[in-house]
Parts: C-alpha cells; structure tokens; sequence
C-alpha cells in the first residue's frame, strides 16, 4: 500500500510533467557570464514598500521611459541566455539538485518554525526547481520543530493567477485535490472548495505569512531576482509587504529557490524600480542568506 505522502508526491510529479508550459525563445545575443565563484555571505539594503496598484509588466511597445526600456531589453536578452542553459542542464544533474534543494527546506529550521506560507508550485516544462516534495510533506502530515519537539502544522497557500494585467492571488488549500488543472493543464487552487465556500485568500487572512518560497529565472548573492517578465511575483511581494507594514506584522522571509547554474554574478541582473529582492537563496550547495531579517531568522 503506498503511503498518503507516495500518493501526494505522485499526483504532484505526473501533474507538473505533463504541464505543456511554452518556454520563449529570442534571437540569439551576446553572450553574459554566470559565475562559477565559491558561495559568499553578502547583506544588502532592506526591502521598500510600494503603492498597492503598481504592476510590472514588461510592455514590447515601451514604457515611454528611454532608461527603464533600456533595462526591460537588458532583462530579455538576459532571460534568454539563462533559458538557454537551463534547456542544456542534463536530467540527472536536475533531479539531483531538485533533491538536494527541497532537502534543504524541508531540514532547515526556519522552514519546520514556519507556521504560514506561501510557495510556488513547480511546472517542469519551464525548468523551475521541483517543489513536489515539500508540497507534500506540507499535505501529509507536519514536520517536527526539532527545537521545541513539537508537530508543526503548516498553512499552505499557492498561487492562481487571475488575468495577464500581474493579477496573482495566494489560496489556502489543504489537500492534493484543492488543486486543478488551468486552460494551460498547470495546477491552481480553485477558488471555491468542493462545498463551494470561498477559500482564503492570504490577502485576507488574520495571521501574517512567515515565509515565502518563491521561483525565478536567475538570481545573485545580493539578492536580485529575475522573473519571467510578467511581474506577477513583485507585484503580489509589493502588495503583501505593504499590507504587513499596515497591519505592523513582521516581514515574511522571501527565499528563492534555484539551480547553481542560476546564480550569475552581481551586477548581471538589471533592476528596474519594483523589483523585490529576496532575502535568501536555496542551492544544492546550501542556504545563502543575503538580507539582515536572512541572518536573523536563519
């Protein structure tokens, strides 16, 4: 008989590989270098807050800003380059740092305290870091604090996207069957249960979220995060950010998870005037904290 969590991980793996996610591709450019230094420690700057109604979305036309169009050219030349490599990563090599990874998480202390959260479902086809494992050990049953000797029951909540104008909301979900497929076969909270009661939304939860386990392109050791270019995830990090400060909750802690091959040299990643940056990146080669509330929390 195979256990709650083998069933869990099995759903979630066939439903991610399945995913038929279209990966852009552009012409060809110069080439960008990634590094190969040894992992550091860097702080950066702490994280502003920014207006609720602000979206990043990176217009073919232009921004009518000569400057801000410069970076958003920067970014996809960049984008490119890093799916480029990706594409070329061999699947033993990715199965075993998605491993690596999500072991990482799951054994951390920050991740077993954590009692709210909002993580990422992986889609395959787009080469993200698998989150399979720590989806379903967040479903089947609680990870023990190993400090305090205590089970510690996790909310979960994960992205929908609701329209191509940066719209994404963060549902609660407590089980494999909360999630269905979208008109791209990728898997989203619904936003009604199976009894039709409206699920919650985390913009409108009570209790502030601890942790955020966020996707990315590419990242450095200073904290810069490169998106997809559809501003989603700064977006909703702007948002929430802005509703902790209201509500005078701490900060979550945002961390990245990514691929060695996805960490590039500082001063690489462009940065426009919304992006968020991470507070820590995940590796098979271990945690990096970057930011302060990082060193404290971590």
């Amino acid at each position: 008989m195979k256990t709650c969590k083998q069933q869990i991980i099995q759903v979630l793996k066939k439903s991610l590989m399945n995913q038929p996610c279209t990966i852009a591709t552009l012409p060809a450019t110069p080439s960008l270098f990634f590094s190969s230094r040894p992992t550091t420690i860097l702080r950066r700057r702490s994280h502003s807050c920014s207006s609720n109604n602000i979206t990043m979305t990176e217009s073919v036309s232009g921004s009518g800003n000569p400057n801000l169009d410069s970076l958003f050219q920067q970014k996809r030349i960049l984008r490119t380059k890093v799916k480029k490599d990706l594409k070329s990563m061999p699947a033993s090599q990715k199965s075993q740092e998605d491993t690596a990874i999500q072991n990482r998480v799951l054994e951390s202390s920050w991740f077993k305290s954590s009692k709210r959260l909002c993580a990422y479902i992986s889609c395959t086809p787009l080469r993200e870091v698998e989150t399979s494992e720590i989806l379903s050990q967040i479903l089947s049953h609680p990870p023990e604090d190993q400090d305090n000797h205590t089970q510690v029951k996790k909310k979960l909540y994960v992205p929908r996207v609701e329209d191509k104008n940066c719209h994404m909301r963060m549902f609660n979900i407590s089980s494999i069957h909360d999630l269905i497929a979208n008109s791209m076969n990728i898997l989203e909270p619904a936003p009604e249960d199976s009894d039709g009661n409206q699920r919650e939304d985390v913009m409108q939860a009570s209790d502030p979220v601890d942790l955020f386990l966020l996707p990315g392109l590419a990242f450095d050791k200073s904290g810069r995060r490169l998106g997809r270019g559809g501003g989603y995830y700064d977006t909703f990090l702007l948002k929430y950010q802005a509703l902790a400060a209201e509500r005078q909750w701490k900060q979550p802690l945002l961390v990245a998870l990514s691929y060695c091959r996805q960490i590039l040299d500082e001063g690489v990643i462009p940065m426009t005037p919304h992006d968020v940056l991470v507070d820590a990146l995940v590796t098979s080669n271990g945690v990096i904290p970057i930011s302060k509330t990082a060193f404290e929390r971590m």
